[in-house]
């Protein structure tokens, strides 16, 4: 228990999976009766739970742990705590530049993190200071219903995790030396977080793991996504089900029944994709290729008419020829997916990708970044316009942060924070029933500057 480290602000940076991480991390601590606050400048505790997946994501890591490291000079931080995939990665160097940092805790310790900073209240309240502590080793720690997570954001929409880790080797990927291997959680568990999640108010389900189609890999697939799927489905409260990291390259033909005949699965599938030659794929050690991914794309469309694809590629692979990067401009005007995220080939040390010979030029890679992400743009503009006088359901968000004139809301088609947001203006004849988290029918009447507007759609 701890009684002289009462005030906590935390920070979590990178993708959903360790936002899951930081809920939990959180949950521990309301658990301990420790106050969260909302600045910094109060926080006896300052816990940064970071990401180092790509250099971006490093970078924005160390400038907010140095950022955080002045509060304990300015403000009241007396214990600098930094979790997740940096210190996993690069505990000794840490150790080194920054020395203002008290606790380090990695991919698999941070469930432990009010044991950790027990012994520096401990300390504290015996006058003195531990030197700086490391929890470092193999990951082998995934959350379950049991641990109970602190809901930040709005309450109406959560992402629960399904596994941790990843077993594929993906020559750019550092993720499996910072995650470990898959470890999957039981249908069980899984159900049980859904409905605690539900009876809070939750409606929609946001399923994450590095990889869900190696849900249960681990155990041969004793219970696997297929399974699971319609159990959730059953959830009473939960009306939308949103599938995120669905790898293309082991997508059974029972996943796409599945997909098909559940109302509440949300026809959108993220679905990582990378490279559309074959030979980049093959260096890339991403089992698909270029007739396999069309093939799925077909069959998943004469099953599902309405859906909707979100994926990321990459541009400037090492050895990427202009040849090669002209045939996945064609191909992705060819398969018209709905939402693509375009990155430059990030140099990672200790990967296969980062020690490969011809590595592309920076400003190759950000040409080729432009000139592709201008090519989705005016296919997107055709998308958008599309949907205009069609009425699609809408997950109201609340108002506008702009302008308290609006309501914003999402299509079942858009993931939050990352495919835009549907702008409402006319709230129709029942105002009263538009409230934050209520699922409403919207017809679109206009797109502009690639924001959807839309009228409420309700009966007079």
């Amino acid at each position: 228990m701890m009684d002289q480290l009462t005030t906590v602000y935390f920070i979590s940076l990178g993708c959903p999976k360790n936002l899951v991480d930081s809920q939990v991390m959180l949950g521990k601590l309301k658990g301990q009766k420790v106050a969260i606050t909302q600045s910094p400048s109060e926080a006896e505790v300052i816990i940064v739970n970071t990401c180092s997946f790509i250099q971006a994501a490093k970078e924005e890591s160390i400038e907010t742990i140095l950022e955080m490291a002045d509060y304990k000079i300015n403000g009241n931080c007396r214990v600098l705590a930094v979790s997740g995939c940096l210190p996993q990665r690069y505990s000794g160097a840490l150790s080194k530049e920054i020395p203002e940092i008290d606790l380090m805790i990695g991919t698999g310790q941070y469930h432990r993190v009010i044991e950790f900073l027990s012994e520096f209240d401990q300390s504290l309240s015996e006058g003195n200071l531990l030197p700086r502590r490391v929890y470092i080793d193999q990951p082998a720690f995934i959350h379950t219903e049991k641990d109970e997570r602190l809901q930040t954001g709005n309450s109406h929409s959560a992402f629960l995790k399904l596994s941790e880790g990843c077993n594929r080797r993906c020559s750019f990927c550092i993720i499996p030396k910072l995650r470990g291997f898959v470890r999957s959680r039981s249908i069980e568990s899984l159900v049980e977080e859904a409905t605690k999640l539900a009876k809070s108010g939750v409606k929609e389900l946001n399923l994450v793991a590095q990889d869900l189609t190696h849900y249960g890999i681990e155990t041969r697939y004793k219970e696997n996504l297929v399974d699971l799927l319609p159990k959730l489905c059953r959830v009473n409260g939960i009306e939308w089900i949103r599938l995120h990291y669905v790898y293309p390259d082991e997508f059974s033909d029972e996943l796409i029944e599945v997909i098909a005949k559940e109302d509440k699965i949300v026809k959108y599938l993220d679905m990582p994709i990378q490279h559309t030659n074959d030979r980049i794929l093959k260096k890339m050690d991403r089992r698909l290729t270029k007739e396999k991914l069309f093939r799925l794309i077909d069959k998943l469309r004469a099953k599902v008419p309405s859906i909707e694809f979100r994926t990321s590629m990459i541009v400037g692979f090492p050895s990427e020829t202009e040849d090669e990067f002209n045939e996945l401009c064609d191909d992705l005007v060819k398969l018209r997916l709905d939402h693509v995220g375009v990155f430059s080939y990030s140099k990672e040390e200790d990967t296969k990708a980062g020690k490969m010979d011809q590595q592309i030029h920076a400003s190759t890679k950000r040409r080729r970044r432009k000139h592709l992400i201008s090519l989705l743009q005016n296919q997107k503009n055709e998308q958008l316009q599309a949907k205009v006088g069609n009425t699609y359901p809408v997950l109201i968000e609340g108002y506008s942060e702009e302008t308290d004139l609006l309501l914003e809301g999402r299509l079942s088609t858009q993931a939050q924070e990352i495919d835009g947001r549907v702008l409402i203006n006319d709230l129709g004849d029942h105002p009263q029933k538009i409230i934050a988290g209520s699922i409403v029918p919207v017809q679109i009447t206009e797109i502009q500057n690639n924001e959807i507007i839309g009228r409420v759609d309700l009966p007079a």
